[in-house]
């Protein structure tokens, strides 16, 4: 997420940041600190209710698969990862000795020292372990979440201040900030990875310490933003500042105190929100990472003030990147910005393109979203930007993350350092693995809605049910679905009907009941449920050609959900090259001449030109040159060059 400049909205390469000046000097931030806010308010009814509710991570267990097998390398790695190495700066800043080394990266090199980053990987560590507890119920994550916890809440008392940070400068840093100083870095984007660490903590983890510590330090940010006017907060928020908007909504939603709820408004930009809310798309040129949590946080706004500009402004946000601004994959942007689209064929081929952390924070705007508006387009982006982006950023020999995955012909997908890198991306990638089991089930009072077809049960408590879903999608396009019920229980099963599918069959019990021919819906199956009924979905997956617009000769090959890439070898390549430490370097790495196939023909018809291959997933196409080129799900490809888009010469193939 490192900007080298944006249009709107300054980030962690815009240096010079902020020239108003604010009221709360550097001796007055310390003494807001130990104060106490106002006593908790009843919670506010003005927000609307969810249409759907998702499960608890621990009411969804997760079947033998590729994203279970994403998730153990996760979990494994966050058991390689030692809390007193990122401890070090918060104990170092409170005047404590530190128990362990620093680790390198973005948590101590001076080559990322502008960006003021320090500290961020506790915190997306901490939501990681905080989601591994409630997903796999090992109570190695919960004791990792209150060690965390409790070393900072030493930290506090050591420091006498609710603040906790791991910036060189400490709280200096914090403190120019918000008297509208020069600054470099981006310290609420990275308070914020903290707070939401700590919110994970209390809320997945059950962990009273990080609630406790949680507290304190909102507390604090209260107090600290509170002599700012609302001119001089807006102008602090031209520089990124993650999601604080949705952490200090999702603490008013915990404890009714009605100063988290005035803090998340007014961490709520106006400058971005407004256009968005009138239906304006301004995005282009800006830095799509600081703007994608800002947009999260308007949903959440939304749902504890009831606001109608915060919602419109999220949808429409969303509509504009997912339907108008993304790759066939699902992820979007040109070294972090995005672009016109106008200008598509002078961007996708960069090797900076789809930042993972990008992919990230959609889907968490496509659920929030969802959970009001439950319409199956939501469930069809997740899936693609979750098997094509997600799923593909994760090496499956190490476990590590990617940052971007962009379509440079011939490059090949690059991954962090177990402990010398830290990216932004190596902090969400810790969390995406963990939570695969959020997204694939969700209900209603009556009904249960089944978005994606992984190996999986759930336990649906209000029914007193489990229903468990068999299939090895997408390998084969159809999955089945088991009831489980000690009594008959009437339900709905609304099953999704994707896009990429022309028709949808559903048999109960080996029998025909439904026939859909309306793609990009839900197929609802109500009946009373017996014991032991079986419900089967049958879809169809067919090679499809995804274009943009502004560019019709350049193509990329779907299959069903899948975006299939050319598998193009490792010629050039030294092994362990996809590891690197510094993703400023992204496109430099690996950059040996190579010249990828071309292919050529009416890309209208291309698509008949692939052909299946030997083994389930695998295709084939001929390129220009005659020479056969094999096409695989891009979540696959790991360690070798390959191609998802092609630039294609009109002529016979």
């Amino acid at each position: 997420m490192l900007a080298d400049g944006c249009c709107a909205g300054r980030s962690r390469r815009d240096f010079l940041v902020g020239t108003g000046t604010a009221a709360l000097t550097g001796g007055a931030l310390l003494a807001a600190t130990r104060s106490a806010v106002a006593a908790p308010a009843p919670i506010s009814a003005s927000g609307p209710a969810a249409t759907v509710m998702p499960f608890d991570l621990g009411d969804v267990t997760l079947g033998d698969g590729p994203f279970l097998q994403a998730q153990r390398k996760t979990e494994a790695y966050l058991l390689t990862l030692q809390p007193d190495r990122m401890l070090h700066n918060f104990r170092v800043n409170a005047g404590l000795k530190p128990k362990a080394p620093v680790y390198g990266g973005w948590e101590s090199d001076p080559t990322w020292a502008d960006i003021n980053c320090h500290g961020h990987t506790l915190g997306h560590y901490l939501s990681a372990c905080a989601l591994a507890y409630r997903s796999t119920g090992n109570a190695v994550y919960k004791r990792r979440v209150d060690y965390i916890a409790r070393e900072l809440a030493a930290c506090q008392k050591a420091a006498d201040s609710g603040l906790i940070c791991a910036f060189p400068d400490g709280a200096k840093l914090v403190a120019a900030h918000l008297r509208g100083e020069p600054i470099t870095g981006v310290p609420w984007y990275t308070l914020h990875k903290v707070y939401a660490g700590l919110r994970d903590g209390a809320m997945l983890a059950d962990s009273a310490a990080s609630r406790a510590v949680l507290l304190k330090f909102a507390d604090w940010a209260v107090i600290a933003t509170r002599p700012l006017s609302d001119a001089q907060f807006e102008t602090m928020l031209e520089t990124e500042h993650g999601g604080m908007s949705e952490v200090f909504a999702d603490l008013f939603a915990m404890t009714g105190n009605a100063d988290y709820k005035a803090t998340a408004e007014r961490f709520a930009q106006k400058a971005i929100m407004a256009p968005l809310a009138k239906r304006r798309d301004m995005l282009d040129g800006m830095h799509a990472n600081t703007q994608l949590p800002k947009i999260i946080g308007y949903q959440r706004v939304w749902e504890i003030t009831g606001n109608p500009d915060y919602h419109v402004a999220a949808a429409f946000f969303w509509q504009t990147v997912a339907r108008t601004r993304s790759f066939a994959t699902g992820g979007h942007g040109d070294n972090e910005h995005f672009f016109p689209m106008a200008d598509f064929a002078d961007h996708v081929f960069s090797a900076k393109g789809s930042e993972t952390c990008c992919q990230h924070n959609m889907l968490k705007l496509t659920r929030a979203l969802f959970l009001h508006d439950p319409q199956a387009d939501y469930a069809d982006y997740y899936e693609r930007t979750l098997y094509n982006g997600i799923l593909a950023s994760q090496d499956p020999d190490s476990g590590m993350a990617t940052y971007f995955q962009g379509a440079r012909p011939g490059y090949m997908k690059l991954y962090h350092t177990p402990d010398h890198s830290f990216w932004c991306c190596t902090g969400t990638g810790m969390e995406n693995h963990v939570k695969y089991r959020d997204s694939i089930y969700f209900h209603d009072a009556d009904a249960l809605y089944v978005n994606l077809f992984l190996p999986s049960s759930v336990r649906w408590r209000d029914k007193d049910a489990v229903v468990t879903q068999t299939t090895n999608f997408p390998e084969t396009p159809t999955t089945t679905l088991r009831w489980s019920s000690k009594r008959p229980t009437s339900a709905t099963l609304k099953l999704r009907h994707p896009h990429w599918s022309d028709t949808a069959v559903v048999l109960v019990n080996g029998v025909e009941t439904t026939r859909s021919t309306a793609p990009g819906s839900y197929v609802d199956v109500a009946r009373t449920w017996q014991d032991g009924d079986r419900v089967e979905l049958r879809l169809a997956m067919e090679i499809a050609v995804q274009r943009a617009p502004a560019a019709p000769d350049i193509v990329a090959f779907t299959y069903g959900p899948l975006v299939l890439a050319g598998a193009l070898g490792r010629e050039g390549l030294a092994p362990g090259s996809d590891i690197i430490v510094s993703e400023r370097k992204y496109g430099e790495y690996n950059a040996t001449p190579f010249t990828a196939p071309d292919l050529a023909g009416d890309p209208d018809t291309l698509a008949a030109t692939v052909k299946p291959g030997s083994s389930p997933l695998e295709f084939t196409t001929v390129s220009a040159e005659g020479q056969p080129i094999r096409l695989i799900p891009y979540h696959r490809i790991a360690h070798e060059r390959y191609a998802t888009y092609w630039k294609v010469a009109r002529g016979a193939v």
